[in-house]
């Protein structure tokens, strides 16, 4: 089975990829690593692979913008499984920690790390990557170069570890989305969606969330995203436990596809939580 999952080697995403396919019993999977989250999106979409391997949401920073924009673009994606992974991130580099002026990285996991980057590394320009694994392969053989990445990306890349762990957060988690193609399953402990409503007047988006109120659907997420077509209109992400079955998410389906423009459903799935390292 072909995998896309956002490069290069030594990724999170890769990690996460290979234990979604342990999870789904997935025998010698082929990894497609790409540049950028919609490549990886874009990958399925078009047939390319069979499955993708996608971060959605980050404890610390919260939604991955790109993937969200990604799975609205292409509602005919549906959600596999999702697995919790820890993040331990780690300064990686060939010189010394103190010879360190430039520190690169995915924006998120700078993000991540701004404490600690601000505590020891206060005059380091922080400049921004397409992954973590591909700032460890810019950064490999400079001596006044630095990149956050993991403990993997440091064997992968041969660089040194000058710090580990430096993320600001102990419970730092990302939440990876194995995506298919295919008709989706609406049972499972948890569901994804994403709407637009008719009109941008008062009250439109509680009546619409009180479709799942009635229902004791409980809200694990809600984020908004801007519809890129005019001021002040957005799309609506919504994760809801389903602790009774898939029939009070189709009553709420029902009562909720008539207040709105677009709906999105990437169906019900298993989640996995795996141990903090």
């Amino acid at each position: 089975m072909r995998i896309a999952f956002l490069g290069p080697v030594g990724t999170y995403g890769e990690q996460a990829a290979l234990r979604l396919c342990e999870l789904e019993a997935i025998a010698a999977p082929q990894l497609l690593p790409q540049v950028g989250i919609r490549a990886v999106v874009k990958a399925l979409a078009e047939g390319r692979c069979d499955a993708a391997v996608v971060p959605v949401e980050n404890s610390v920073e919260g939604g991955v913008t790109a993937c969200m924009d990604a799975l609205w673009a292409h509602p005919e994606l549906r959600v596999g499984r999702a697995l919790v992974l820890p993040i331990r991130h780690a300064l990686l580099g060939s010189g010394p920690l103190e010879g360190v002026s430039e520190v690169l990285s995915h924006p998120q996991a700078l993000a991540q790390c701004s404490q600690w980057l601000g505590d020891n590394l206060p005059s380091a320009l922080q400049l921004p990557t397409s992954s973590t694994a591909d700032a460890a392969r810019m950064v490999a053989g400079s001596r006044f170069r630095a990149a956050v990445a993991s403990l993997q990306a440091a064997e992968e890349h041969g660089l040194e570890v000058l710090a580990y762990p430096i993320n600001d957060v102990v419970g730092n988690s990302t939440r990876f989305l194995l995506l298919r193609q295919g008709e989706r399953s609406l049972n499972g402990p948890m569901a994804s969606l994403a709407f637009s409503l008719h009109a941008n007047q008062p009250g439109a988006l509680l009546e619409a969330l009180t479709c799942f109120a009635h229902r004791q659907l409980n809200m694990t997420r809600i984020e908004s995203r801007p519809s890129k077509r005019e001021m002040g209109e957005y799309i609506f992400f919504v994760d809801l436990e389903l602790p009774s079955g898939q029939e009070p998410l189709l009553q709420a389906l029902d009562q909720l596809r008539p207040l709105c423009e677009h709906l999105a459903v990437f169906g019900a799935y298993p989640i996995t939580q795996l141990d903090q390292a």
